[in-house]
């Protein structure tokens, strides 16, 4: 089954439990600070790993502090499909325990 593309209105009923994602363009964006670049740093792998797991992987940016992460589904025609917003919901889930808000 191809991934189908979410309506506007269902990714913005999603984004109201991912808070500080944003429908930036056709994509979902998130930007985290960190407490030091070694905390950004592993969070990266973390989320990397995730990624891994589900076989969806984003833009995925470390700066000194901050990771910035901004995803669609390739397969769509780079619209937001299920996909995004379970990889979001997913390191939404870890990002705390690195110290991330």
């Amino acid at each position: 089954m191809a991934d189908e593309p979410l309506s506007q209105e269902q990714i913005e009923a999603r984004l109201g439990d991912l808070p500080g994602w944003e429908l930036e363009g056709s994509r979902l964006a998130r930007g985290y600070r960190l407490p030091s670049h070694f905390a950004a740093a592993a969070l990266t792998v973390h989320i990397a790993q995730i990624q891994e797991e589900l076989g969806h992987h984003s833009d995925l940016t470390l700066g000194y502090n901050t990771v910035g992460l901004s995803v669609s589904t390739h397969s769509a025609g780079g619209a937001v499909t299920e996909k995004d917003l379970t990889l979001a919901t997913r390191v939404e889930a870890i990002a705390s325990a690195h110290g991330a808000h």
